[in-house]
């Protein structure tokens, strides 16, 4: 017969978690659970004074064929995507985070971010979005699920909306 464990499992003490460095993904759409992630990760990342990287991945398999073999059409994406990430960057410093950084990357999302973003920024927290209604298109929220079971850091999923209605 083996003892019994005498310990309590909750006879510890509560200690604070602080994050030392956020990443927030954002559609390249600029859809509502892309938004409501960067919202919350501004109000972290300022709360907590810590660097604050935006990514967004452009998915090349969105592209017909034609256009994927056409330089110009890639060159004038990249170029728009880098516009709109920009944009999140200033929106970010406006609010009041110290140090904000961008990250393009092409691919699938969830892959790209969890196999080349992570590792190149070292975050200890990703912040993504998840749709609840959109279903019609691959979004970065999509493939929340993906980065939650495969990052080396703790994921934050938010949703597009509260899940509630009146």
């Amino acid at each position: 017969m083996s003892a019994k464990n005498t310990q309590d499992p909750l006879d510890f003490d509560v200690q604070p978690m602080a994050f030392r460095r956020l990443l927030v993904a954002v559609d390249e759409d600029d859809s509502t659970s892309s938004i409501r992630a960067f919202n919350y990760a501004v109000t972290l990342a300022k709360s907590y004074h810590v660097p604050l990287a935006v990514v967004t991945i452009l998915e090349t398999n969105d592209f017909n064929i034609y256009d994927s073999l056409s330089p110009d059409v890639l060159a004038n994406r990249r170029e728009e995507v880098l516009a709109k990430l920009n944009r999140y960057a200033d929106k970010a410093k406006e609010f009041g985070v110290l140090e904000v950084s961008t990250m393009i990357g092409e691919g699938k999302p969830g892959k790209m971010i969890v196999e080349r973003m992570i590792p190149e920024w070292r975050p200890d927290l990703l912040i993504v979005g998840s749709e609840t209604k959109e279903k019609s298109r691959l979004f970065i929220g999509s493939q929340a699920s993906y980065m939650a079971q495969n990052a080396p850091c703790s994921v934050i999923v938010v949703r597009s909306s509260d899940g509630y209605t009146d």
